[in-house]
């Protein structure tokens, strides 16, 4: 049995990211860059209007003669003398010879003339060439997620395809005779399987979406060939259940037959402590407890971070921050605890229902409170780290 902190090192270690591959900007969304981005053109291309007014040249006259309209997409560069204006709208090309827009609402307009009621300052309303970015300039760092607003700003700098990690493909494997489905009559001795919707839900929030669940009896003979079959297919592996010691916890045993390596199995932790870490070439095995709490929380302090290793964020860990204690914690277990808990600004509350069976406190739960294996007792009023789970 090993410590949380080992566990964590041994994951990250052989965590490898995903190859590269090209796809349309189209279709990149929740993909990460595997390398940057360099903007081929200036942004905006040519000086534009930032509002709907007219466009002159700045000085001490309030009165000019309109002598054009400039609309988006026109490029007419209009020659206008110090007492002429155009009038412009948003988007459009700001001739040579002017310096700033006023708003139209600023103005008092004839058919060929205007009146400035109130004059902006020099260069105002005007977005300069290159005013977001100039050609040859980086537009995104290697390992940046792409979001609908990168997307909207690749696609404005005319990048139709970038380079990206690709995702993995993930499996769960679901074990246990006691198991229906959700919608079927529940009979005695049956329990609803929950914990491959709930994992399908926390891979989702990474931008893992396309996921293959699988399920089994307590039997070793089928466990290892849904295991052999799940191996050769998939990237990253997720087994829920069947890896504690019972006779009929088969999950281990498949895996060592399957030629899955064993880095480390047991954590020095509670809830969660069953757990089976291994590898198969590039496919990591992740083997949950069946109890749904302790199968969520192992997911957020280990399956997190290595999913998004592969995927390629360079942040990968979830954040840790440090709230006032609202109870008292006794640790008599020598074990790190990860205590479901609910945060604000300020503090922090210990939830009732902390049972690795309990799902309910967990999903009105914002956080996790860590408690070292070395410490026994924390007091209200000290501070405590929390791992934020909303």
């Amino acid at each position: 049995m090993i410590k949380v902190e080992e566990a964590i090192a041994i994951i990250e270690a052989n965590s490898t990211k995903m190859p590269w591959k090209s796809i349309p900007v189209s279709k990149a969304l929740g993909y990460v860059l595997a390398e940057k981005v360099i903007s081929p053109i200036n942004m905006p291309p040519f000086r534009q209007s930032a509002m709907d007014g007219y466009a002159f040249k700045h000085g001490i006259r309030h009165q000019y003669d309109i002598v054009g309209i400039s609309q988006a997409g026109d490029h007419s560069n209009f020659k206008l003398k110090p007492t002429e204006a155009v009038r412009i709208f948003t988007g459009a090309y700001v001739p040579n010879d002017a310096d700033t827009v006023v708003m139209q609402e600023h103005v008092m307009a004839s058919e060929d003339s205007i009146l400035i009621a109130k004059m902006p300052e020099p260069f105002a309303n005007v977005r300069n060439k290159g005013e977001q970015i100039k050609a040859n300039d980086v537009v995104f760092e290697a390992n940046t997620l792409i979001t609908p607003a990168a997307i909207g700003f690749l696609a404005c700098l005319g990048i139709t395809e970038i380079t990206v990690y690709k995702k993995p493909k993930v499996a769960i494997l679901v074990t246990g005779n006691e198991l229906v489905k959700p919608g079927k009559k529940l009979s005695k001795g049956k329990i609803y399987e929950s914990n491959s919707l709930m994992l399908q839900a926390a891979l989702q929030t990474i931008g893992i979406n396309k996921i293959k669940v699988h399920t089994v009896k307590d039997n070793l003979k089928a466990t290892k060939k849904a295991l052999q079959f799940i191996l050769k297919k998939n990237e990253i592996v997720l087994i829920s259940g069947g890896i504690s010691v019972g006779d009929y916890d088969f999950v281990k045993e498949a895996l060592l037959k399957n030629g899955v390596e064993e880095l480390f199995y047991k954590i020095n932790q509670k809830p969660g402590k069953p757990m089976f870490f291994g590898s198969k070439k590039d496919t990591l095995v992740f083997a949950l407890p069946g109890n749904p709490a302790s199968s969520l929380t192992n997911f957020y302090i280990y399956v997190y971070s290595a999913v998004k290793n592969r995927m390629g964020f360079s942040n990968t860990n979830l954040l840790k921050i440090v709230r006032k204690l609202d109870n008292d914690i006794v640790n008599n277990t020598g074990k790190t605890l990860f205590l479901k808990a609910l945060y604000n600004e300020i503090s922090v509350e210990i939830l009732d229902g902390q049972s690795s069976a309990m799902l309910n406190s967990f999903a009105v739960a914002n956080g996790l409170v860590i408690v070292p294996e070395d410490v026994e007792n924390i007091k209200k009023g000290e501070l405590v780290t929390i791992l934020p789970i909303d």
